[in-house]
């Protein structure tokens, strides 16, 4: 069994739905975990301690550790309180789960300006502001594991989000980043493409998903990518109905020439659509281009 015994874990947005399932599962294979909600309502509005509270108190009923804590992700300072409170209760850090987030859907047409910065705030910002109040921890240490999460929207797009799905694909830039600058401190951070019935989702996808999409079958592949043993980093994986994915973005054979016009490209379009074989990395595609 992977157990997190000594490992401390801040999971954000743990009040309801993944957050949820993520630190019960986690509490339960020995972590300690801080769990973060702002307890507002699924367009980021109001506050509330009950759900991270609740959470608490389920865990420790269960003879877990955990601390509540209701500071916004989306502000340094209460990103900094928030890996404070880890630090205070249970001494380091080794672990974030990035899972808090908002919905303000609206039709690309009909989306404010308001509704944009809201969203990225929350996902982006609030990844940022969390992983890197903790990076110095886990730098000193040696040790991190930062596991983030995307989502189908943001790697495929979908209609009435593009807030949610701009967030989710920043996300997917800054996990490949942070796997690549902690590798040196042993830091690995992943991220999660889950698909799952929970309060942000009951009215998107269809009632017969409810039973079979659960919670608990995404927080097993984020409790392994969160655990010591898991070498894998700059990674996304879609997660869901007990599926599990490697995500990647690859890059096609292309097509080249010396004489570049858009008449050219025209002519070659076949070629330069072409998806095989692929490469995965900026390095390999700036080869192909010298």
């Amino acid at each position: 069994m992977l157990r997190f015994d000594d490992r401390v874990a801040i999971i954000t947005g743990a009040g309801h739905g993944l957050g949820r399932s993520h630190a019960l599962l986690l509490a339960e294979r020995g972590a300690k975990v801080v769990v973060n909600d702002l307890g507002g309502a699924l367009d980021g509005t109001g506050a509330s301690a009950s759900p991270a509270a609740e959470v608490v108190e389920l865990i420790t009923k269960n003879g877990g550790q955990a601390i509540a804590n209701a500071d916004n992700v989306a502000t340094p300072e209460g990103a900094r309180a928030i890996v404070q409170a880890a630090v205070d209760a249970f001494g380091k850090i080794d672990i974030v789960v990035n899972n808090a987030g908002i919905l303000r859907d609206r039709s690309f047409g009909k989306m404010s300006v308001e509704d944009f910065d809201g969203v990225l705030a929350v996902h982006v910002r609030g990844s940022y502001l969390v992983s890197q109040a903790a990076y110095p921890h886990m730098k000193e240490a040696g040790y991190g594991r930062i596991v983030n999460t995307s989502s189908p929207a943001g790697l495929f797009g979908n209609f009435g989000q593009a807030n949610y799905s701009t967030a989710k694909m920043g996300l997917v830039g800054l996990t490949k980043t942070l796997g690549i600058e902690g590798a040196r401190n042993g830091i690995k951070a992943n991220a999660i493409a889950p698909i799952a019935w929970t309060r942000m989702t009951e009215s998107l996808l269809p009632a017969e998903f409810e039973a079979k999409f659960t919670p608990e079958r995404v927080s097993a592949l984020v409790a392994y990518l969160a655990h010591e043993s898991c070498a894998s980093t700059s990674e996304v994986f879609s997660v869901g109905g007990g599926r599990v994915a490697r995500v990647f973005v690859a890059e096609g054979p292309g097509w080249k020439t010396d004489d570049l016009t858009p008449e050219a490209i025209a002519d070659n379009w076949e070629a330069v659509m072409a998806e095989q074989p692929y490469v995965l990395t900026a390095a390999d595609s700036m080869k192909a281009m010298l």
